[in-house]
């Protein structure tokens, strides 16, 4: 995952704005988890109104009043703001471990291209490996909060660092009933990746709805 920004600094939107500018420290923030990229701009209404429900959703996933153990999870934010005092002010508000893009990096807009952003505010969810998980994580969140994060890790086989799975097993049993629909869920065609305007590509078909009424789900 970390390969992604390569050659590149990030951020930490905390009061020092401490950069993360070695391979050592990005892999450190990034590696094993599932990496967010917030596209959003603070001139954009929709972005104002889906910060709060972001920031909640991070928050109850990362911090330590919350939760024991913080989740597997990272964000970057990849500002669309035209001027940086606006990028500043955007930031001002949100948790101090979202990493974020220097506003001078053109990698702000080539990111945008890469995954087809055409509206804001957008979430593209990847996976540790880099592959794209899901490109509608915005609704995704606003539905469901904090539980679709579990559906996330689990369709990416994220391993839980409490509870890895043994390693001589070649064909390891589900890790619940819903992990194949997950799965199927979040199947994403490599020559669908680049398709504007999908979020997930693929269908489980058949061997969806089989693995569904085996589970009783159907």
């Amino acid at each position: 995952m970390a390969s992604l920004f390569s050659g590149r600094v990030l951020i930490r939107n905390n009061s020092d704005q401490d950069e993360l500018d070695t391979e050592a420290e990005l892999s450190r923030r990034l590696e094993n988890r599932l990496v967010l990229l917030f596209f959003g701009a603070g001139s954009c209404p929709e972005c104002q109104a889906f910060a709060p429900i972001l920031r909640d959703f991070f928050v109850r996933l990362t911090d330590e009043f919350y939760v024991l153990r913080a989740a597997q999870l990272a964000l970057v934010y990849v500002s669309q703001d035209p001027t940086e005092e606006q990028q500043d002010l955007f930031l001002r508000d949100m948790p101090k471990k979202w990493l974020f893009l220097p506003f001078e990096d053109d990698l702000r807009r080539d990111l945008g291209r890469q995954f087809s952003v055409e509206r804001l505010p957008a979430v593209v969810v990847l996976k540790p490996s880099g592959e794209v998980l899901t490109l509608d994580g915005a609704d995704e969140i606003r539905r469901l909060g904090p539980a679709c994060f579990a559906n996330w890790q689990e369709a990416a086989e994220v391993l839980d660092r409490s509870f890895l799975q043994p390693e001589d097993l070649d064909d390891p049993a589900p890790r619940s009933l819903t992990e194949p629909l997950r799965r199927c869920k979040y199947r994403v065609d490599p020559a669908a990746r680049g398709a504007r305007g999908r979020g997930r590509a693929g269908s489980c078909g058949q061997e969806g709805e089989a693995e569904g009424a085996a589970a009783g789900l159907f």
